[in-house]
């Protein structure tokens, strides 16, 4: 980590044998170290974070860091050992997934077997319909992460997820208030390109672009916004 930034720890949560657990400011990160750092990290995946370290962005609910933790220890040992990113994530996933079944939240948006899951019923509110039709939820991502997509986090369109209705945009309800204008820019750049017929990954790439630029100029994100479609 350069010596000019300062360190983004904010609490010691717990200790797992040599492993310490820190709560750490994402937003920080995302905007001085890393512009892709998302819900949670160890240094196999994040070389700036120390080997002895398991990090978690404070703004994750409290409800969910026990499945974080426990996927990111899965994680640590096996690349330690040797074992390639992609495997250690598909072992990780594998008990993050049993432990959220085992939490209940299948069965919630199922009814309990009855139905299939719909992605309106992760919707906690509406934040703005705008002119061209694009409905941005806020929208309860522990749901999401539990029953469409363990990977989804801070935000997604209809254009990247088939579970997200056509013609919407999701923020995750663990975002601050000061980061969603961020994740909305990313978001809405991202599917307006991908409507032009942009392949993901050059969107995605661009996107994260845009936002980083806007992150360290914030005096630009309302125009940035504008240009995008939220009036």
């Amino acid at each position: 980590m350069p010596s000019q930034l300062k360190p983004p720890y904010l609490e010691k949560i717990d200790q797992r044998g040599n492993l310490a657990i820190w709560l750490v400011d994402g937003g920080y990160i995302r905007g001085h170290i890393d512009e892709e750092f998302t819900n949670f990290g160890q240094h196999y995946s994040f070389p700036y974070i120390p080997k002895d370290e398991l990090w978690i962005e404070k703004e994750t609910k409290t409800d969910e860091r026990p499945f974080f933790i426990d996927h990111l220890l899965v994680e640590h040992r096996l690349m330690a050992k040797g074992v390639p990113y992609e495997k250690a994530l598909l072992e990780a996933d594998r008990l993050e997934k049993k432990e959220r079944r085992r939490a209940g939240d299948i069965r919630r948006l199922t009814h309990h077997g009855e139905t299939l899951p719909d992605g309106r019923e992760v919707h906690v509110r509406l934040w703005k319909k705008l002119e061209n039709g694009v409905n941005v939820w806020i929208v309860n991502g522990r749901l999401v992460r539990s029953v469409f997509d363990i990977d989804f986090t801070e935000g997604g369109h209809d254009y990247v997820y088939e579970f997200v209705p056509q013609g919407e945009v999701w923020i995750d309800d663990a975002i601050e208030e000061k980061e969603r204008g961020y994740v909305l820019l990313h978001e809405l750049h991202e599917r307006n390109r991908m409507a032009n017929g942009w392949p993901y990954q050059k969107a995605h790439a661009e996107s994260s672009r845009f936002e980083y630029r806007c992150r360290h100029h914030p005096d630009e994100l309302h125009e940035a916004l504008a240009s995008e479609g939220w009036e």
